[in-house]
């Protein structure tokens, strides 16, 4: 089986909706939110790019002819539901142009659709400008995923390079560069290393949902990495890591997302869009593209109900809405020596 397709299948058979840190997160009530529902707008920017929902589809697939028809699936949700979305890695392409059309198909789909191109850390200049060029991209994603490739039989194992090409690009992409880790999370010293090398955008994405480490020891012989299936930070501890760092950045969330709950929570936190995945790409594999977009139109009409309960119009404003945290979360801030309370006096 292409490697793509397998790592999709895998995903679509160990998915489970399970407990993550967001339900260590709860919202104070307001008896009086004094707004109107009609009033509230879930738009929110990235890069400057004004996007009318506060959520987009995250990086998945890509590279064989199956996950080109997933592709021009999600492109379509995409339209439909006016989401950014980022394509897979784009690496496949790079190496055998006989699948560039895998990723092509989500513009020739959405031809007006705000797009990311996926490329691991390794990436040169030269190949981060062909993944951008071949479907015109309106940003590049740079994905941080070492314990993938070392748990994955054929990864790499050089890893010495990863921050001078990420600074070379982010240096001379003329379009915006994000860099995220796939569902391993990130602490506040990753995102400072980050930042010193001119990453202004950056997504944390934290685990919870797809474990690529499980995933990859699922395709090894002995199965003997078994123990690191959970392996990760996860998005809230995460999220809390980025806004302990007094240095300013954009701030994506991903990992875990589950609902439009948590979505809202992630915003809460000072995210300014949410990235989904794994749910989204199980609900299309389960229950086809009709009932996938009408799940995300039931997302963006819930978030313009949970705005209104606490009071908030805008997405900007939510990073004001207070947070109680418990349980991990809380656990987590001790450990690391965040102050949980002033979420909770805002």
């Amino acid at each position: 089986m292409n490697r793509k397709d397998e790592h999709v299948s895998l995903a679509k058979a160990f998915h489970k909706t399970k407990r993550n840190d967001f339900d260590d997160v709860a919202l104070l009530h307001r008896s009086f939110p004094s707004v109107r529902v009609s009033d509230v707008s879930i738009a929110t920017e990235l890069f400057e790019q004004p996007l009318s929902n506060p959520f987009f589809i995250n990086a998945m697939t890509g590279g064989s002819e199956k996950t080109k028809q997933y592709n021009q699936q999600l492109a379509i949700l995409a339209r439909e539901t006016d989401l950014m979305m980022a394509t897979g890695s784009v690496s496949a392409a790079l190496k055998d142009p006989t699948v560039a059309d895998s990723y092509q198909i989500v513009r020739k789909e959405h031809p007006n659709g705000c797009f990311l191109a996926n490329v691991g850390a390794g990436t040169s200049l030269e190949n981060a400008q062909r993944a951008v060029d071949l479907f015109e991209a309106n940003a590049l994603q740079i994905h941080l995923n070492a314990p993938q490739e070392l748990v994955m039989p054929e990864g790499d194992r050089d890893f010495t390079n990863w921050l001078q090409t990420i600074e070379e690009i982010a240096t001379h992409l003329e379009i915006p560069v994000i860099v995220k880790e796939v569902g391993f999370g990130m602490t506040r010293e990753t995102i400072q290393q980050l930042l010193s090398v001119g990453v202004t955008i950056i997504d944390v994405a934290g685990s919870g949902g797809t474990s690529f480490t499980q995933i990859e020891n699922a395709r090894r012989k002995q199965r003997e990495f078994a123990y690191l299936d959970n392996f990760g930070i996860s998005n809230v501890a995460s999220l809390l890591e980025a806004k302990d760092v007094p240095v300013p950045f954009e701030l994506i969330a991903s990992g875990g997302i589950r609902n439009a709950y948590d979505i809202f929570k992630a915003l809460c936190f000072g995210a300014q869009t949410v990235g989904i995945a794994g749910t989204i790409l199980n609900h299309l594999l389960s229950n086809g593209l009709e009932e996938t977009i009408a799940l995300v139109r039931q997302w963006q009409s819930e978030l313009h109900t949970l705005y209104a309960m606490t009071g908030t119009t805008e997405t900007a404003k939510l990073k004001k809405v207070p947070l109680i945290l418990t349980g991990h979360a809380k656990e987590w801030c001790e450990l690391r020596n965040i102050d949980y309370k002033k979420y909770s006096s805002r």
